[in-house]
Parts: C-alpha cells; sequence; structure tokens
C-alpha cells in the first residue's frame, strides 16, 4: 500500500525560521508532530528544510537522526522524468513530507507536479494547516474574497507588465474580482509605482509585506492615494521583504 504524502507548511521568514517560539504561533503543534515523525522529505531547497526540521525538534524530538533522514531536491528546475524517483518510496509504503520555500507546498511552487503524479499513482495526499501568504493578504485587503485571483509574477518589461495590469485592471472591474500577484523581493518599489501609476485613482490597491512576522504591514488606499504617498516619499518599508501586492477597481 503506498505511503502518504504530506504537504507540510513552513514559516514565511528567515526570522521565525529560528525562533522555535514564534515557530510555534505559526505552525499547529500536530503538524509538527507529524513532520517530526517522517525520515524522507522532498523539499525545494535542502538546506532550508534541513533548518526547519532542526527548529521542530527543539519542540518535537525527530523519530530518525538528523543525519539519516533523506532530503531530495524538487525544484523548478526538476525535470518531469526525475518525479518518478521522488514519488517511488512512497510506492513503496513510505510515508514522505513536501516541503517548499513558498510556506505551503504546490501553491506557486514547483511541488504541484509531484502532487498531481501522486494522484495518478493513487498516492493519499494530506495537506497539513499552515501559513498561506496569498489567502492572509486576501483576508486583510478588505477585497472581495468570494472571487479573486492568484496571476503570479507579473512581466518585468515595462510596457508589458501596464499592459497586464490594465487588462486585470478590466477584469477586477467587469467581474469585481480581486487580483493578487507577487514579485521579486527587490523589485517591490518598482512594482508598486507601475500600479500607482498605471491604475484608475479609484482603484483599491493593498500591499501585504511580511505576513505573520514580527514586521507584518498591511495597507490598502486608492492608487491616488499611493500616488502622492510615494511622490511625498512614504513608500512603505518593503525592500527585500516577501510582499502580495493585491488590487479591486471599483
Amino acid at each position: 500500500m503506498p505511503g502518504i504524502l504530506y504537504l507540510i507548511p513552513t514559516t514565511l521568514s528567515a526570522a521565525a525560521s529560528a525562533d522555535a517560539d514564534l515557530l510555534a504561533t505559526i505552525i499547529p503543534d500536530h503538524v509538527q508532530k507529524i513532520t517530526a515523525s517522517l525520515n524522507y522529505f522532498i523539499a525545494e531547497n535542502a538546506k532550508t528544510a534541513r533548518a526547519h526540521l532542526k527548529l521542530i525538534a527543539q519542540h518535537h524530538p525527530l523519530a530518525t537522526a538528523m543525519q539519516e533522514i533523506r532530503i531530495k531536491e524538487l525544484s523548478v528546475n526538476t525535470a518531469a522524468t526525475e518525479l518518478p524517483a521522488l514519488l517511488a518510496p512512497l510506492l513503496a509504503g513510505q510515508n514522505a513530507g513536501l516541503i517548499s520555500e513558498a510556506g505551503v507546498p504546490a501553491v506557486a511552487d514547483p511541488g504541484a507536479n509531484l502532487v498531481r503524479l501522486a494522484h495518478q499513482h493513487g498516492v493519499i495526499v494530506n495537506p497539513l494547516v499552515g501559513p498561506s501568504s496569498l489567502l492572509l493578504a486576501v483576508m486583510a485587503s478588505g477585497f472581495n474574497g468570494q472571487s479573486f485571483a492568484f496571476n503570479g509574477y507579473l512581466p518585468i518589461d515595462a510596457d508589458a507588465r501596464m499592459k497586464r495590469i490594465k487588462l486585470l485592471e478590466d477584469r477586477s472591474r467587469q467581474e469585481k474580482q480581486t487580483q493578487l500577484f507577487i514579485e521579486t523581493p527587490y523589485r517591490n518599489s518598482g512594482m508598486l509605482e507601475a500600479l500607482a501609476a498605471t491604475c484608475s485613482p479609484t482603484t483599491l490597491i493593498s500591499v501585504a509585506t511580511a505576513l505573520t512576522t514580527p514586521d507584518e504591514k498591511i495597507k490598502t488606499q486608492s492608487a491616488a492615494q499611493w500616488k502622492k504617498d510615494l511622490a511625498a516619499a512614504r513608500a512603505p518599508d518593503f525592500h527585500k521583504k516577501p510582499t502580495v501586492f493585491l488590487f479591486l477597481a471599483e
């Protein structure tokens, strides 16, 4: 009988990843216990996965010595032909944990390909409770939580990005749909400037930064007000901090 593929959430910041007390406020205890019981993991980054396991071990002793735990990497560069080998231990009856750099696995994350393959082979997939920056941002924005769309990354090219923003704004207005996306943290300022300059003045824009961390900041206001703030050098403190951007056109 195949093993179970557990989708294991992690913290959303380096600070939380190094603080056992903060970990307890973010990751439920039963999730930590399941994580500690496993000895095979598929992770986007083996180094950070080990760091997470060491943090877990401060609350729950690992069932297997750290040096004996197997961690195989699954990244955006992993070829589809490599996935069966990652799944093989589960098909042999071993339970495994999927750990992502994105907070929760398989959402804006290459782990989704392994999850799909697991379903195809009759492997039980068990998603565990943990922080999703995308859902937390929707919750805190004040925008439509009945209809929303995550669009990943917008184009880097300025003209292409402007066209994409306009397209999403039209969709938001017509369907009353919240649009959300992310950006590489060092380009946060450029993204907010593009949104403030491109969106209609009444379109509401929300910026959710460093969610679940001591540096968490969430602010929602009109594009016109963001434009004034940026002109007055009142940009959010979000340089190199994970940030979710959302807007809702009226």
